[in-house]
């Protein structure tokens, strides 16, 4: 695949990604800690926040990736 047709598909990827990482994220807040106090609330926005950086940096280094052949 060419590299400007892999970023261009990586950063639908990353846009799909974020977005539906964020609705996700918010309606398991709203269900489960709805009833819980505000540090559960901090603690658990950190680490949904920073969570998504895991397959973003998956993602991004694939985008960057040498095609094949290429080496």
């Amino acid at each position: 695949m060419p590299i400007r047709m892999r970023k261009f598909v990586g950063m639908l990827a990353l846009l799909a990604l974020v977005v539906l990482y964020a609705l996700v994220s918010t309606a398991v807040a709203v269900a489960v800690l709805a009833e819980r106090g505000t540090l559960v609330h901090l603690a658990y926005y950190l680490v949904t926040g920073l969570l998504w950086v895991l397959p973003a940096m998956l993602l991004i280094r694939w985008m960057e990736g040498r095609p094949r052949g290429e080496e």
